[in-house]
């Protein structure tokens, strides 16, 4: 029980602990801060199988404030460049350091160093994951379906550049801090996005890195400086997101499409959070990415049933999304879309401006719409053909089982022709 109450402590507060460290002492001793902090935790886990502390959170607080002083003399530095933090005004900055507010200011200034457009954009993630949310390098490589070995040499290659560009641990200002922003949020989507639609093999959510993802969006919009309408927008897709995750599987774990979802499982109260946020979201002439993708969502939460979506409403936005960020992904949903409508020629038209290698490890993405089409246009056979195809190119285990389904299903049709 005690290590189960580490390994959470661990994950929630590890990254404050390495923020605010490295605040203190530095971005050039971030390695010095990263197993200072595993070392407290070892220490925890060690402590506290004989008493577990009454409040854990604070014990651990007070351990990373006497690891501050181990630091020091482990640098050597003490007299010679750094004040006695043992006494007086200097021990009462540190201590300041661990307030709330300080704490998430020093969290901000991680991920904006974490996602700074000089580290190679493959790194930020990782990076990300690591410094800012405490993710051990084992759960990173199994959320991002990378070998251990790969992560620590993004990692490593993401230290060299901080040391390398004189990158400075600080919340950017001015002119610098709508790019830097614009990088921070990407890296937020893309670890929701991994949760949202994991391709690890057995599960099809990845609730952690969404839960994650959603808690550093909510941080962007406590800072006065980084509250912007895309800021907003990107909170309310991932509120509205989350919100649906309890129904995307059945009680056998199978995958379920918006069609067949429970949507008595949506909850609520973060629909409503998403709805807030999106009404400041919408208080600009200026719409980013964010807020089609999230009116998309939006739209598809209005709808009581499945056949109450306006799909051509949804159509418009993609439309209007894919005008701003043209995305094969994109041309394929409104295909999708458009077999909804019944719109068959239109839908083949985006169809066919796709070419399938775009899609990477998601390919069976592409052949399954393709398997759809023609089963809508009374094609049997050759929808059976694309469903093949894409049962050779998925690996999520939910996924592979819902094709399945779907091939027993044009199997049978085709029986009866």
């Amino acid at each position: 029980m005690e290590q189960q109450l580490i390994d959470h402590l661990f994950r929630h507060h590890s990254g404050k602990m390495v923020s605010v460290l490295t605040r203190i002492f530095g971005l050039k001793h971030l390695d010095i801060v990263e197993d200072a902090v595993q070392d407290t935790f070892i220490k925890a886990s060690l402590s506290w199988r004989k008493q577990q502390p009454k409040n854990p959170e604070a014990w651990l607080t007070q351990a990373a404030k006497n690891r501050v002083l181990d630091i020091f003399r482990k640098l050597k530095t003490e007299q010679k460049h750094l004040p006695n933090i043992n006494q007086g005004t200097d021990a009462i900055a540190i201590n300041e350091l661990f307030l709330d507010t300080e704490i998430e200011d020093a969290q901000l200034r991680m991920i904006f160093t974490a996602c700074h457009p000089k580290l190679d954009p493959r790194d930020r993630i990782s990076f990300a994951l690591k410094t800012v949310s405490g993710f051990s390098i084992k759960e990173i490589a199994s959320a991002l379906l990378t070998k251990e070995d790969t992560i620590k040499k993004r990692l490593s290659r993401a230290r060299k550049a901080i040391q390398t560009s004189d990158i400075k641990f600080k919340i950017p200002q001015g002119k610098a801090l709508a790019s830097r922003l614009e990088s921070v949020m990407e890296v937020l989507y893309l670890i929701f996005n991994e949760g949202f639609h994991s391709n690890k093999k057995e599960t099809i959510v990845r609730k952690e890195l969404c839960t994650e993802a959603l808690r550093l969006s909510q941080m962007l919009l406590r800072n006065v400086l980084t509250r912007t309408p895309d800021t907003y927008a990107l909170c309310a897709l991932m509120c509205f997101h989350a919100s649906r995750i309890e129904s995307k599987t059945n009680a056998d774990n199978e995958l379920l499409d918006l069609k067949h979802q429970d949507r008595s499982k949506w909850y609520f109260p973060l629909v409503q959070l998403g709805n807030s946020m999106m009404h400041k979201a919408v208080e600009t002439d200026e719409f980013s990415c964010y807020h089609y993708e999230a009116a998309i969502a939006a739209e598809h939460l209005k709808a009581r049933k499945f056949a109450d979506t306006n799909w051509k409403k949804i159509l418009h936005w993609y439309q209007c999304l894919h005008t701003l960020q043209p995305m094969p992904s994109h041309l394929l949903t409104m295909a999708v879309v458009c077999l909804q409508t019944k719109d068959f020629k239109l839908a083949y038209r985006y169809l066919e401006q796709i070419n399938p290698e775009d899609f990477g490890q998601r390919s069976y993405l592409y052949y399954g719409t393709l398997a759809d089409f023609y089963d809508a246009t009374s094609k049997p056979k050759k929808a059976l053909h694309y469903i093949n195809l894409a049962l050779g190119h998925v690996s999520n285990d939910l996924e592979n089982a819902y094709l399945k389904k779907k091939k027993h299903d044009l199997l049978s049709k085709i029986e009866k022709y």
